[in-house]
């Protein structure tokens, strides 16, 4: 399978002039200090119309952002384990409002925190159990430890629930989740949380193979992502970026050097939440499968019907309606979720240049992507920064690229 091929912008209705924006804009997050590198990668129509990398992927090593550096891509994992989940759904094995705790008992019955601090948490009984619609859409319940908003973060960090990096199995991390009391009723409210982890580990149990097993030989390798993985390989370890927070003076200082990071071993549990390394090419084919209703040139993953359910908003609301008005850097009003990706609702209320159906999601080190069927768009950015947060990156290029658009 080859790569998308690079075309003209004007012959998929998109402005050469204008794409000289998008540049001026990444050579800014370099030369003001805001970012080491960046590549974007714009495709329309099928086609690629902008390929572009700036600065360093590696500052102390002086090595330059080139198409084959690889990314630590965190969240952006949560779509492709979402899909997986969602193959497995085509094949008649769970229905949507099937509760997990049919194939995961220690799910049946948990308790919901109404109060308390940590060591004497007052908790209720949960109104039903969770069903993979609550984890596919971020409404288990469940919570992650960094988000640090209640005592329940606080015993999610005692326990050491943290994926990446936990030297638990993927099952016993599940298990251990399972035991943890919810920060909400199921379907009540929107939080994020560690629900796409859960989700991986079901992959395993509904599929009879691990989960990382699962996303190779049915997505992975059938996409082509000859880049994309739960690790980096001693051989592709001088392609691996650096990555970065914020330093004292405003410029990037080194979080995770690429030489000893964690990334480089196999992961006791792979994780479907955050765990992936890939390229903005393999990523974008990805996008491409998706932007096809589940076609990428002669792989089938998903029915046409199946990603047309899964990019529909299966909130009661917006976002904010589900108490998140904002996370990281981004509005959530008029933004809704469907099975794995948020969803644009109405982009005057978001109060951001787009469409209403496009869907999108980055990752906690700044990357991003988002896909807009009514513009036959699909867009992968590529950083290395932690938090998302810091600056509004993704924001600014949606507006550069949309800008850029003539037909």
């Amino acid at each position: 399978m080859t790569d998308v091929m690079r075309v003209r912008p004007e012959d998929v209705g998109i402005s050469s002039a204008r794409l000289t924006r998008v540049e001026h804009w990444m050579r800014s997050q370099i030369v003001g200090g805001r970012l080491a590198g960046i590549e974007v990668m714009i495709n329309r129509k099928g086609r690629t119309a902008f390929h572009h990398c700036e600065g360093k992927r590696d500052l102390a090593r002086e090595a330059p952002a080139t198409p084959d550096t690889i990314y630590r891509i965190y969240s952006m994992t949560k779509a492709m384990t979402s899909v997986a989940i969602m193959m497995l759904y085509e094949e008649g094995l769970f229905q949507l409002d099937d509760p997990v705790s049919r194939f995961m008992p220690a799910f049946a019955g948990q308790r919901v925190y109404v109060g308390g601090g940590y060591g004497a948490v007052q908790s209720e009984p949960a109104t039903r159990d969770i069903t993979f619609r609550d984890l596919l859409t971020h409404t288990s319940g469940l919570t992650y430890g960094f988000m640090q908003a209640n005592p329940v973060d606080a015993m999610y960090r005692a326990q050491k629930l943290e994926l990446p990096g936990s030297e638990m199995t993927l099952a016993e991390f599940a298990d251990k989740v399972a035991r943890m009391p919810l920060i909400a009723q199921p379907g009540k409210e929107w939080n994020y949380s560690v629900s796409t982890d859960i989700l991986g580990h079901l992959v395993a149990v509904l599929s009879g193979h691990s989960f990382d097993h699962f996303l190779r030989e049915r997505i992975i390798k059938p996409l082509g992502m000859t880049d994309t993985d739960f690790h980096v390989p001693e051989r592709k370890i001088g392609r691996f970026a650096a990555c970065y927070i914020r330093g004292p003076d405003g410029w990037p200082a080194l979080q995770d050097d690429p030489e000893k990071s964690r990334f480089l071993r196999v992961p006791s549990a792979p994780s479907g939440g955050g765990g992936l390394v890939s390229t903005a090419r393999d990523y974008m084919r990805f996008c491409q499968m998706l932007l096809g209703d589940g076609l990428f040139g002669n792989v089938r993953l998903l029915g046409r019907k199946t990603v047309e359910l899964m990019t529909l908003n299966h909130l009661d609301g917006d976002m904010a309606a589900m108490g998140q008005p904002r996370f990281g850097e981004s509005n959530f009003h008029g933004i809704g979720f469907g099975l794995g990706f948020s969803v644009t609702l109405d982009p005057a209320k978001a109060q951001i240049a787009g469409s209403s159906g496009e869907y999108a999601w980055g990752g906690m080190a700044s990357t991003a992507f988002w896909i807009d069927p009514k513009e036959d768009l699909s867009v992968v950015m590529m950083t290395q920064l932690i938090p998302s947060s810091t600056y509004p990156i993704r924001r600014e290029l949606r507006v550069l690229t949309y800008q850029a658009l003539i037909d």
